[in-house]
């Protein structure tokens, strides 16, 4: 039998129950929807928290006190001389600029309203390492360093809860911890990151925190120390000098470091890995709907066989071969799950744009994508479920003896 033929006697099949073929049909449709709603949730996830990652900054490594595996039993802290020795052009010198961070939750107030924020203690160098844009007014200078002044740059989540605008603050005054503080810029917005919103915190100078907003152990302590590298191929390079002028000045044995390392790309890494795990853990959730999908065309199909009987034993008593009786059903239960697998691509591409406009609704800009390979996966695997679950069933109807089906009522 033609392909064509088997098509065509398929469709009018198919036409001939009509509402069981579309209930048939909608199993397929749900279970390609939810493979491809879920598989772009997941890349949009990936594709949100790998770009906020990279907006952190360019060619950048995180120093961070202790051990990564805490074996290392009272690690010294960072401080601000490590921060010295890590800027030594001598000693690191695929080290571009250094920025220590000390970082804190505060209290700040303005006009009545109030909100709980992170306040950051920060050098000049800080907004350069962290690719950060001062969209009105300054930036914090060294004159601010050496005189402790009380300024403060905004992050836009906190102009608009204190202020309910992102523009004309210079100037205005914000209390921090009850203490006033002049608004010297607004930074631009750059989303989420994996330290938390990037935009619900606020800089100061790092003497000021220090002496007046967040008190640790020592004075001269530091949370963070962030290392801009002169290019992205000098990293692994830049990451063996830190560690060298470290392990000096802490006076570690080796393999026994008190401080961790990491690239951004280590970062980068660790997202994706973690994302893509997630993707194909909800793509195999949703797969098992298309599974069951397709055990419902299975049941159609060996229904159909049933009620054809009479008209199989007179095909095959006609001269029908076993093999075109064989095709003839793969071709419905083909034809079965190809429509709803089309539909099905429809209804998930909606559903994925659904979830985007509602996340973005909400202020939480976030961007499912519909990719070919996703939507070749779904197409490939409905047009394989229909052949699998017909499969049975056929073989069922071209075994059937024309003479026995001939006298079946």
């Amino acid at each position: 039998m033609n392909i064509a033929p088997a098509v065509f006697e398929a469709l009018e099949s198919l036409n001939a129950n009509k509402l069981r073929s579309g209930l048939t049909i909608l199993g397929i449709v749900i279970g390609v929807a939810a493979v491809i709603a879920m598989l772009a949730i997941g890349r949009g996830a990936q594709d949100s928290i790998t770009g906020s990652i990279s907006g952190i900054g360019t060619n950048l490594l995180f120093v961070f006190q202790g051990a990564l595996d805490d074996s290392v039993r009272n690690p010294r802290p960072l401080t601000l001389e490590d921060a010295q020795a890590i800027a030594d052009p001598f000693a690191a010198p695929s080290v571009q600029a250094v920025a220590p961070v000390l970082e804190g939750t505060v209290t700040v107030t303005a006009g009545g309203e109030q909100t709980n924020t992170t306040v950051v203690g920060v050098t000049p160098e800080y907004l350069s390492a962290r690719n950060y844009v001062v969209t009105e007014g300054e930036s914090i200078t060294e004159e601010h360093l050496l005189g402790r002044a009380s300024v403060v740059l905004l992050g836009p989540d906190v102009a608009d809860k204190l202020f309910d605008r992102r523009e004309g603050l210079v100037d205005e005054t914000v209390r921090i911890e009850g203490q006033p503080f002049r608004v010297i810029g607004v930074l631009e917005s750059k989303g989420g990151g994996s330290f938390g919103s990037e935009d619900n915190r606020m800089a100061v100078p790092m003497s000021t925190a220090q002496t007046r907003l967040i008190r640790r152990s020592t004075r001269n302590r530091v949370d963070l120390i962030l290392v801009q590298v002169v290019s992205a191929e000098a990293v692994p390079q830049a990451s063996e000098e830190v560690a060298q002028i470290l392990r000096t000045r802490h006076h570690t044995p080796i393999g026994e470091d008190d401080f961790t390392i990491f690239s951004q790309q280590d970062f980068l890494s660790t997202a994706e890995t973690i994302t893509g795990v997630l993707t194909i853990f909800l793509g195999g959730i949703a797969a098992i709907s298309l599974l069951v999908g397709g055990i419902g065309i299975m049941n159609i199909m060996l229904v159909s066989v049933t009620e054809r009987t009479r008209e199989i034993g007179l095909r095959k008593a006609l001269g029908a071969r076993k093999r075109d009786i064989l095709v003839q059903f793969l071709t419905e239960s083909s034809l079965l799950s190809l429509m709803g697998g089309l539909v099905g691509i429809l209804l998930g591409w909606l559903i994925a744009a659904l979830v985007g406009r509602i996340a973005a609704a909400s202020g939480t800009p976030f961007y499912p994508a519909v990719g070919f390979d996703a939507v070749l996966l779904a197409t490939l695997f409905s047009a394989a479920v229909g052949l699998f679950f017909g499969i049975y069933p056929a073989s069922r109807a071209a075994n059937l003896e024309p003479v026995e089906a001939l006298r079946y009522e």
